[in-house]
């Protein structure tokens, strides 16, 4: 708490603190909602120092996104969707550095919102994907050479393979029953896990937020209305159908990706809809031919990709994402390999879906 206190008195000194509460259910930095007396409310963030090596990085493409999504949505206002803003401290600087060489930011707190862990209706999905494509067609507009990349190899399924390959190779126990389960998909799967990237040269890049999963959409405080997407660090350079992709996984498994039981996992199809039409209204026209082809693939291939990367964590002894107990990234491995085999079990069912809406929208 004490380096959160001094990142305060960097970015507000002299400014009495009411509250500073500590903001759960993320995967990789630290944040809390800090209040002041007058009422005025902030977000102060930790950067994971093992996730993003280069902070300083991310701070660059983060003003320079938000600045450009600030500028566009005065030319489009019929766009609906609100922009965190950076805060500058006194000294103008927007990243303070501690002792440890931890980066923390602070940022605008958007009011009267709440945010979802799971979708419960179709309405919710479709302002997802209305809120997704707003940002895209936004971005559209920005060069994606003007960004650096803060994770290189993200979304680089064979990359993660190679990874999990050599944590695999240094395992000096044998894998348990559902270890060995989760080696067992890995296996199956891996010939077709350079999809994407073996058809990269046709599909279509832009910049992407990286995590559009369902916690990251903050909706309206008393209704279904989707107002935000938030979490901007892995902002980068990518295909359209990353983002898609991770956005029908967490969107499309209401029971959410802490469920006690994996197997009950359910991608489901009306979600999937919703999030699409929600999608298409208002970015259909950044979907290319190959895009429009691949996207059932994409939205299987992500389920794989954080799987295995789940599980090659949980090998490696669970250094990235954070964890509240031994064998919590081998159940969230478990949880994305049976989402992945459910889109595969209604691959025809959901190209048909996907088919109607799109030719819907012509």
């Amino acid at each position: 708490m004490n380096g959160a206190t001094r990142a305060i008195a960097f970015f507000l000194p002299g400014q009495p603190i009411r509250n500073l509460t500590p903001i759960g259910g993320g995967n990789v930095n630290d944040s809390w909602q800090v209040q002041l007396t007058s009422g005025k409310s902030f977000i102060l963030q930790r950067l994971s120092p093992t996730v993003f090596p280069n902070p300083s990085l991310v701070m660059t493409n983060l003003q320079l996104v938000t600045n450009h999504l600030h500028h566009q949505l005065q030319q489009h206002p019929e766009l609906s969707i609100q922009v965190p803003e950076l805060l500058h401290a006194p000294t103008d600087a927007t990243c303070s550095v501690d002792d440890r060489n931890c980066h923390w930011r602070m940022l605008s707190f958007i009011n009267n919102s709440r945010t979802l862990t799971s979708l419960s209706s179709p309405v919710q999905a479709e302002e997802i994907g209305r809120i997704l494509g707003c940002f895209h067609q936004l971005l559209a507009t920005l060069d994606p050479a003007d960004l650096d990349n803060p994770l290189p190899g993200f979304h680089v399924t064979p990359r993660y393979l190679q990874q999990y390959d050599a944590v695999l190779e240094k395992q000096s126990r044998s894998l348990n029953k559902q270890e060995q389960h989760c080696s067992d998909l890995i296996e199956q799967s891996r010939p077709r896990a350079d999809l994407l990237e073996r058809n990269r040269s046709l599909l279509t890049t832009s910049i992407i937020h990286g995590d559009p999963k369902a916690a990251n959409f903050l909706f309206a405080q008393k209704s279904d209305t989707a107002i935000s997407l938030i979490d901007l660090d892995t902002v980068m350079p990518g295909l359209l159908l990353h983002d898609l992709g991770d956005c029908l996984r967490s969107c499309c498994n209401s029971a959410g990706e802490e469920l006690d039981d994996p197997a009950q996992v359910f991608f489901d199809p009306e979600l999937f809809a919703a999030i699409l039409e929600g999608y298409c209204s208002q970015a259909r026209k950044l979907l290319n031919e190959k895009d429009r082809e691949l996207l059932i693939d994409a939205a299987w291939l992500i389920c794989f990709e954080l799987g295995l990367r789940f599980f090659s964590d949980h090998l490696a002894g669970n250094h990235y994402f954070k964890v509240q107990r031994a064998d919590h990234n081998l159940h969230r491995a478990l949880v994305q390999f049976h989402l992945a085999a459910s889109v595969l079990h209604q691959r025809e069912k959901l190209n048909y879906i996907w088919q109607q809406i799109f030719q819907g929208q012509d």
